[in-house]
C-alpha cells in the first residue's frame, strides 16, 4: 500500500486498484470530540459518495477506522490539463461538468469545494472527488454558492480562461431558480464585500 498524498483532514493510499481515504485525528481536540467530528465526516462523505454517479464508486467504509474504500481513478487532475485543452475539447469537458453539476444539484447534494483540483478526467469523463466538506441541502442558496465558489476557483487557477469555461459550464445548468439566485443575491454579495475591502 503507497501513500500518495497528505491533506489537512485525511492521508490517501493506493492499492492497485483501490483508494483508501483515512481520516487524520486532530490532537488540539479532545478524543471523545475528535472521534465523534471524524465518525460523522467519514459516515456523510460515504454517503455523499455512494448517491452520486460522477465519483469513484465506493468499496467499503469504517467509521471506528474512519476509512472509506473507494475504486483508485486513473486518470488526469484536470486542473493540470484544462489550460492545456484544445478550446473545443475544453468546451465539451465544461459542458459535461455542467450537467453533472445539475444533476448533483438535483439530488440536493452540495460538493462544497468545486475546483479543478477535486475533478478527474479519464476517458472523457469527469469524475468528482474529496466530498469532505460536502452536504445535503435543497436550499437554493447553497447551490448557488456551489457555483461562486467554483466560479472563484476557475478565476485562481485558470484565470487565462475562465470566463469561457464558467459560461460553457453554465450553459448546461438548467435549473433557472439557482442561476438567478447566483446572479442577484450571491455574485451581487460578493460584489459588495470585495467594494468594502477596497475602502
Amino acid at each position: 500500500m503507497e501513500k500518495i498524498q497528505i491533506g489537512a483532514e485525511a492521508v490517501l493510499f493506493r492499492d492497485g486498484l483501490r483508494l483508501i481515504k483515512e481520516r487524520i485525528k486532530k490532537t488540539y481536540r479532545l478524543m471523545e470530540l475528535d472521534e465523534k467530528i471524524r465518525k460523522t465526516r467519514t459516515r456523510k462523505e460515504a454517503k455523499l459518495l455512494s448517491k452520486f454517479s460522477y465519483t469513484p464508486k465506493i468499496i467499503t467504509f469504517d467509521d471506528k477506522k474512519m476509512t472509506i474504500e473507494m475504486e483508485f481513478i486513473d486518470g488526469e487532475l484536470l486542473r493540470d490539463i484544462l489550460d492545456l485543452m484544445e478550446e473545443k475539447k475544453r468546451a465539451e469537458v465544461c459542458r459535461r461538468i455542467g450537467i453533472q453539476i445539475y444533476d448533483m444539484h438535483e439530488n440536493d447534494i452540495i460538493h462544497g469545494d468545486l475546483t479543478t483540483s477535486n475533478m478527474i478526467l479519464k476517458n472523457d469523463k469527469v469524475y468528482f472527488i474529496d466530498f469532505g466538506l460536502g452536504f445535503f441541502s435543497s436550499k437554493i442558496e447553497d447551490k448557488a454558492t456551489d457555483l461562486r465558489i467554483l466560479r472563484q476557483a476557475l478565476e485562481s487557477k485558470h484565470y487565462k480562461c475562465a470566463k469561457l469555461v464558467y459560461e460553457n459550464i453554465l450553459s448546461e445548468y438548467k435549473n433557472e431558480k439557482v442561476l438567478e439566485w447566483l446572479k442577484t443575491k450571491v455574485e451581487k454579495r460578493g460584489r459588495y464585500k470585495r467594494k468594502k475591502n477596497d475602502i
